[in-house]
């Protein structure tokens, strides 16, 4: 459980003028993308930003719950977060982002990685499948004490076993809002499916009952349309 860091700064420059698409698009076809910084009791500021360094800090290890410097041209520096974005669907390029300004002396809530680490007992040795029911787990905690992730070793789960929110890393600088007893990941059985001959001796009749009302509905469709 690592804590986030700052990976790189983030220089911003203050927009003027009408906000609205065609100028979100200028922003763009100039090779920047359009912001909104706010918190910490501050008013609202419209800026444009370089989208390769916002990429390079959502790809980063800790990702949007990474802290990093913020300068806006023109005026004092302070710690943000990313925390909304908007992207063109199929491209992927980053089209909007929402920046926060951080005070580092304040609790915040953050959604956090679950990573299981290690081949369950239960999979390794007696068949049967992991999974993975809560991939992200909400805390609140200092900006300096967000983990990147939270690591949770599934070795020794047996068959049937149970990892919960009580059996994540807890520590004293993180207070987990997610219900201790809710599931995190585990273990279960693969389901056989139903013998060949099962199928076979099934009875035809249903099979056409069911024929029956889809050709009943198809001829009532027309008159309900009308």
């Amino acid at each position: 459980m690592a804590a986030s860091t700052a990976v790189e700064a983030v220089v911003a420059t203050p927009r003027e003028g009408k906000f609205n698409k065609n100028a979100a698009r200028r922003v763009r076809v100039a090779g920047k993308i359009p912001a909104v910084v706010y918190g910490a009791g501050q008013e609202p500021v419209a800026v444009t930003v370089d989208p390769k360094v916002i990429t390079k800090i959502l790809h980063s290890e800790s990702g949007h719950n990474t802290i990093f410097d913020l300068t806006i041209e023109g005026g004092a520096g302070t710690k943000a977060m990313i925390v909304d974005w908007q992207h063109e669907p199929i491209k992927g390029k980053l089209l909007h982002i929402d920046l926060k300004r951080i005070a580092m002396d304040k609790a915040m809530r953050v959604s956090v990685p679950i990573q299981l680490v290690g081949i369950p007992d239960g999979v390794k040795n007696h068949g049967g499948i992991l999974e993975h029911v809560m991939r992200e787990v909400e805390i609140e905690c200092l900006p300096a004490d967000i983990p990147s992730h939270l690591d949770v070793d599934v070795t020794n789960m047996p068959l049937h076993g149970l990892i919960h929110v009580s059996d994540l890393p807890h520590s004293g600088s993180i207070k987990f809002l997610a219900d201790e007893n809710a599931t995190v990941a585990h273990v279960g059985i693969v389901k056989e499916e139903a013998p060949a001959e099962v199928v076979e001796a099934a009875p035809t009749e249903p099979e056409v009952a069911k024929k029956g009302k889809t050709e009943t509905a198809e001829a009532a469709a027309p008159a309900a349309k009308k």
